[in-house]
Protein backbone atom coordinates (compact mmCIF):
# COMPACT_ATOMS: atom_id res chain seq x y z
CA UNK A 1 0.00 0.00 0.00
CA UNK A 2 1.62 3.01 1.07
CA UNK A 3 5.45 3.46 1.15
CA UNK A 4 8.22 5.48 2.00
CA UNK A 5 11.66 4.05 0.88
CA UNK A 6 14.97 6.04 1.88
CA UNK A 7 18.02 5.48 0.28
CA UNK A 8 21.89 7.49 0.10
CA UNK A 9 23.04 6.79 3.52
CA UNK A 10 26.23 5.69 4.06
CA UNK A 11 29.75 6.04 5.45
CA UNK A 12 31.25 9.54 4.77
CA UNK A 13 34.41 11.74 6.91
CA UNK A 14 33.78 14.73 8.69
CA UNK A 15 33.09 17.74 6.31
CA UNK A 16 31.56 15.03 3.57
CA UNK A 17 28.34 15.38 1.87
CA UNK A 18 25.15 12.73 1.23
CA UNK A 19 22.34 13.32 -0.12
CA UNK A 20 19.52 11.03 0.84
CA UNK A 21 16.04 10.32 -1.25
CA UNK A 22 12.66 9.42 -0.53
CA UNK A 23 10.53 7.46 -2.84
CA UNK A 24 6.82 8.01 -1.71
CA UNK A 25 4.12 5.53 -2.79
CA UNK A 26 1.51 8.05 -2.24
CA UNK A 27 -1.00 9.15 -4.01
CA UNK A 28 -1.94 12.28 -2.08
CA UNK A 29 1.89 13.65 -2.20
CA UNK A 30 1.09 16.66 -3.54
CA UNK A 31 -0.96 17.61 -0.32
CA UNK A 32 1.59 16.19 2.02
CA UNK A 33 3.93 17.85 4.15
CA UNK A 34 7.17 16.06 4.26
CA UNK A 35 10.02 15.67 6.65
CA UNK A 36 13.22 14.43 7.32
CA UNK A 37 14.00 12.99 11.43
CA UNK A 38 16.89 11.46 12.93
CA UNK A 39 17.35 9.72 15.60
CA UNK A 40 20.98 8.74 16.95
CA UNK A 41 21.14 5.47 19.31
CA UNK A 42 19.86 6.29 22.72
CA UNK A 43 18.13 9.37 21.61
CA UNK A 44 14.74 10.09 20.83
CA UNK A 45 13.61 10.85 17.16
CA UNK A 46 14.26 14.62 16.20
CA UNK A 47 13.27 17.08 13.03
CA UNK A 48 15.81 17.70 10.63
CA UNK A 49 14.17 19.45 8.37
CA UNK A 50 10.30 20.11 6.96
CA UNK A 51 9.01 20.93 3.39
CA UNK A 52 5.27 21.42 3.21
CA UNK A 53 2.97 21.07 0.20
CA UNK A 54 3.39 24.83 -0.45
CA UNK A 55 7.44 24.63 -0.30
CA UNK A 56 7.69 26.09 2.75
CA UNK A 57 10.84 24.79 4.36
CA UNK A 58 12.04 24.71 8.27
CA UNK A 59 15.52 23.59 9.77
CA UNK A 60 16.35 22.46 12.83
CA UNK A 61 19.23 25.37 14.14
CA UNK A 62 21.67 21.60 13.82
CA UNK A 63 21.54 21.59 10.55
CA UNK A 64 20.84 25.18 9.00
CA UNK A 65 22.98 26.28 6.44
CA UNK A 66 24.39 22.67 5.70
CA UNK A 67 21.62 20.43 4.45
CA UNK A 68 18.90 21.93 2.19
CA UNK A 69 15.40 20.02 1.78
CA UNK A 70 13.89 19.77 -1.72
CA UNK A 71 10.65 17.71 -3.36
CA UNK A 72 9.52 16.91 -6.96
CA UNK A 73 5.61 16.08 -7.22
CA UNK A 74 5.94 14.62 -10.43
CA UNK A 75 8.33 11.80 -9.34
CA UNK A 76 6.65 11.66 -5.81
CA UNK A 77 10.40 11.87 -4.27
CA UNK A 78 11.87 14.09 -1.30
CA UNK A 79 15.29 14.68 -0.94
CA UNK A 80 17.97 15.66 1.81
CA UNK A 81 21.48 17.53 0.38
CA UNK A 82 23.87 17.13 3.49
CA UNK A 83 26.95 18.90 3.38
CA UNK A 84 29.38 19.67 5.45
CA UNK A 85 28.85 16.56 8.04
CA UNK A 86 29.49 16.20 11.41
CA UNK A 87 29.95 13.36 13.80
CA UNK A 88 26.89 14.64 15.42
CA UNK A 89 24.80 13.77 12.06
CA UNK A 90 25.35 10.35 12.82
CA UNK A 91 21.87 9.09 12.95
CA UNK A 92 19.30 6.63 11.34
CA UNK A 93 17.74 9.02 9.02
CA UNK A 94 13.52 8.86 8.69
CA UNK A 95 11.42 10.14 6.21
CA UNK A 96 8.03 11.21 7.01
CA UNK A 97 4.66 12.13 5.31
CA UNK A 98 2.10 13.91 7.36
CA UNK A 99 -1.41 15.40 6.50
CA UNK A 100 -3.77 16.81 9.43
CA UNK A 101 -7.06 16.70 7.12
CA UNK A 102 -6.63 19.20 4.40
CA UNK A 103 -9.17 17.64 1.50
CA UNK A 104 -10.13 15.54 3.51
CA UNK A 105 -7.50 13.20 4.10
CA UNK A 106 -5.41 11.96 7.75
CA UNK A 107 -2.66 10.99 7.76
CA UNK A 108 1.50 10.17 8.99
CA UNK A 109 3.75 7.47 7.31
CA UNK A 110 7.18 6.53 7.63
CA UNK A 111 9.59 4.74 6.11
CA UNK A 112 12.07 2.43 7.22
CA UNK A 113 15.14 4.66 7.93
CA UNK A 114 18.80 5.06 6.50
CA UNK A 115 22.03 4.92 8.32
CA UNK A 116 24.38 7.65 8.54
CA UNK A 117 27.61 7.72 9.95
CA UNK A 118 30.04 10.44 10.05
CA UNK A 119 33.56 9.61 11.27
CA UNK A 120 36.07 12.07 12.41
Amino acid sequence: QVRLVESGGGLVQLGGSLRLSCAASLSMFSIADMAWYRQAPGTQRELVAGITRGRNTNYSDSVKGRFTISRDNAKKMVYLQMNSLKPEDTAVYYCNAVNAGISGYKFDFWGQGTQVTVSS
